[in-house]
């Protein structure tokens, strides 16, 4: 079986301009490999030599599939990083966010597996997708469609790893819990600003590296990570608004 260590490092992270998806892009650039880079503004490139962005709106599938083509078979892991959420109780979700969250969350990420699967058999390498703790949870009230595609996201990784499994191909799935991202743009609330109440993408980040580095022939396929205490902060309440 193929080393680690010899394949190809090239990837294609989603979501690589900010957050989780950010923090990992910057890990493997640090650790030796190319990144192309997927994400709607230039502006938040990542400045490197070894770094390539790619301007493109995961909820369009068309274009996602245009942009990637060319370069699939160069790659050697991919990274579902990009993730959008809409909170508050359900018949308060515009129709357009519903469509949005199953598109970026959902679609995408099946796509890109799909786009890629050819040359990651070939290579022996690896998907890591990064989901939620709510993915787990059977009550994830005023975030019910959230939760519904990020369960839908680890769903279809452990289905996933059961399929390629026999082709050396490696499906982690990170479930982080309250992130200090700008994930909850869309929300009333964020997590507390004390660090034993949040995690940092950062510390996502060295998760997934870990996950990345084990040996060939052993995958993390599951991975949970959560700050010690559980708190969230009201916006503009405990704000003093």
């Amino acid at each position: 079986m193929t080393d680690n260590n010899t394949k190809q490092k090239n990837a294609l992270v989603t979501g690589a301009t900010s957050g989780i998806g950010r923090a990992i892009a910057l890990r493997l650039l640090a650790d030796g490999y190319f990144v192309y880079g997927i994400g709607r503004s230039e502006a938040a490139a990542i400045e490197d030599p070894h770094f390539a962005m790619l301007r493109v709106d995961l909820r369009d599938t068309d274009s996602v599939v245009a942009a990637v083509k060319p370069i699939a078979s160069d790659l050697s892991l991919l990274v579902n990083a990009a993730g959008v959420a809409y909170y508050g109780p359900h018949d308060t979700i515009a129709p357009d966010a519903i469509a949005e969250m199953v598109s970026v969350n959902v679609t995408a990420p099946m796509v890109l597996s799909s786009l890629l699967l050819p040359a990651l058999r070939a290579c022996e390498g690896t998907i890591l997708n990064v989901s939620s703790v709510t993915a787990r949870r059977g009550n994830n009230t005023h975030g019910c469609a959230y939760g519904a595609t990020k369960a839908a996201m680890t769903n279809f990784s452990e289905s996933l790893f059961e399929e390629c499994r026999k082709h050396g191909v490696r499906i982690i799935t990170l479930h982080p819990d309250l992130t200090d991202t700008n994930l909850y743009r869309n929300a009333d609330f964020a997590p507390r600003e004390e660090p034993d109440f949040r995690l940092t993408a950062d510390e996502v980040a060295d998760c997934a590296m870990q996950a990345l580095s084990a040996r060939s022939g052993m995958v993390m396929t599951d991975i949970t990570v959560r700050p010690q205490r559980n708190g969230i902060r009201r916006k503009g309440k405990d704000d003093g608004q």
